[in-house]
């Protein structure tokens, strides 16, 4: 009897090896610049897109059918990368045959032309079946791929949250309801394909202040979606997700992995799933050996990068790196621009960076969203790199009139802001407090904040526009101008004039208390 059960066990798995269609899915998200391998904590080369090209290529080698997907975000986050435009980031996907991009909210962080520019160069599409100008789909929604003669759709769709967070790009387009969306178009897709795939750039379990869909509620909320591959979170999993029959994957965030998902497909029908977070070169850090040497360990095994990818890459990172690495100061201590830190609480960074506009502009009153400081600095030599590393959206200092009453405002709205969100608020000139999201004291230069008077207020462009849901400001906008400066080359200013170049220690005693 045991016999004819291992018997019947092994013709099974012989009957689907022999006719279900094997399928390999890598996916990559919120990759901000980082087409080169770097350096984290005690992880000296992660990543880099020619690491990420061998992965997938070692599979191509087994398996044809196989699909490269990218779930947004490619812009922002490394200099060399954003004084380009993105231009290696994307020239790279094409060397390694990305099949789609969903359209990621920092796709809106520079002017239209350069967006269509990239478009133009990208030899896949950006996908978004949600975001409309004048009633009609402004991307591709989705796309049909025949794979080992497997119909496979994908379709993108982008955050709600986008028209908040990048106004100033984004204004003339309407986000529509991923869900509502998605409603209407997966019956029509499930038509034309056997598999459907969600390429979404809308993140997991955020609390968000608004109507904003997340990837958990889409796959509880419509029907019919085999997979959700999604970005803009940086959720880190360590095994896949499974909503109302639907597979939830994201691959954490910069490139430091590669999500496997692959699929046994049977008859259109996926029968067999398993899903792998691949490690790009990351290493666990074992401490040091009798001679003070550090040692490593990968976490799975070292891959070597593709030469066609490293070879042009090797090229943009030249480009540019002379002014990159010119050395303007230097600093003592760590200026803290973790990115849990500054979207929950004050740093020296957020001090420094709003101290640096009123600086600049002689203003009494300073704001910096914590989404706009996306890195350290760490003790040593400081570079235009870094500050670029900071400080990479290229926002301009605007300035405007504001009276204590439309300042309040401000702070009201930031008091009833969760930690984590991008739009917390590091000022500068005042300090203020507040208790179960109600604002209880503020302080302009040690004095109580007075409703009728009338403040310098200084802050970036893209809060200026409404950023980060500080519509105040917006309303305010036209008693003011843009100065033109560029917050970066602000920062470089402070620092070497205002500073003189050394930074021993500098201001970290709270400006905002929180109960």
């Amino acid at each position: 009897m045991r016999k004819l059960r291992l018997f019947i066990t092994l013709f099974v798995i012989l009957t689907i090896s022999l006719f279900a269609t094997k399928i390999s899915i890598f996916h990559i998200n919120d990759t901000h610049g980082h087409a080169w391998a770097f350096s984290e904590y005690h992880n000296p080369n992660i990543g880099g897109f020619a690491v990420i090209a061998s992965i997938i290529d070692e599979e191509r080698a087994k398996n044809p059918n196989v699909l490269f997907l990218h779930a947004g975000d490619i812009n922002t986050g490394v200099p060399e990368s954003d004084l380009l435009n993105a231009l290696p980031d994307i020239f790279a996907l094409n060397r390694m045959k990305l099949d789609a991009v969903a359209v990621g909210n920092h796709e809106f962080d520079k002017s239209r032309d350069v967006l269509m520019y990239q478009m133009s160069i990208a030899k896949f599409p950006f996908l978004s079946a949600n975001i409309y100008k004048d009633g009609k789909p402004f991307f591709t929604p989705y796309i049909i791929k025949n794979v080992g003669g497997i119909k496979v759709a994908i379709f993108g769709l982008t955050t709600e949250e986008t028209a908040i967070l990048e106004p100033l790009f984004s204004k003339d387009l309407e986000f529509k309801n991923a869900v509502e969306v998605a409603k209407q178009l997966v019956p029509e897709l499930r038509k034309k394909a056997d598999i459907v795939i969600a390429l979404t750039h809308l993140g997991m379990g955020q609390a968000y202040e608004g109507n904003y869909t997340t990837s958990e509620e889409l796959a509880k909320e419509v029907n019919g979606i085999d997979i959700i591959i999604d970005g803009h979170s940086h959720t880190k999993l360590n095994e896949a997700k499974v909503i109302n029959n639907t597979i939830l994957i994201q691959a954490w965030e910069w490139g430091k992995i590669v999500g496997k998902l692959d699929l046994d497909v049977e008859n259109g029908k996926i029968k067999e799933w398993s899903w792998t977070p691949i490690p790009v070169n990351l290493k666990i850090y074992k401490g040091k050996d009798e001679n003070g040497n550090s040692m490593y360990e990968f976490v799975e095994k070292e891959y070597k990068p593709a030469e066609y990818v490293k070879v042009p890459l090797d090229y943009f990172a030249k480009i540019g790196s002379k002014k990159l690495d010119t050395v303007i100061g230097e600093t003592k201590v760590l200026l803290d621009g973790e990115r849990k830190h500054v979207r929950s609480g004050d740093t020296n960074l957020g001090h420094l960076i709003t101290d640096a506009m009123m600086w600049k502009t002689g203003a009494d009153i300073a704001f910096q969203n914590g989404g706009g400081i996306r890195a350290s600095i760490k003790p040593g030599k400081i570079t235009i790199r870094n500050i670029l590393t900071v400080l990479p959206f290229g926002n301009t200092v605007y300035v405007m009139k504001m009276k204590g009453s439309e300042v309040i405002k401000v702070l009201e709205y930031a008091a009833k802001l969760p930690e984590g969100k991008g739009a917390w608020l590091h000022v500068g000139g005042l300090t203020f407090k507040s208790e179960n999201g109600k604002v209880t004291e503020v302080m302009v230069n040690g004095k109580p904040l007075e409703m009728d008077k009338v403040y310098t207020v200084v802050t970036n462009n893209y809060m200026a526009s409404g950023g980060d849901g500080y519509s105040m400001l917006a309303e305010n906008k036209a008693s003011g101008y843009d100065t033109g400066f560029v917050l970066a080359d602000v920062v470089v200013e402070y620092i070497q004039k205002g500073l003189n170049s050394l930074i021993e220690k500098y201001d970290d005693t709270p400006r905002y208390i929180r109960k």
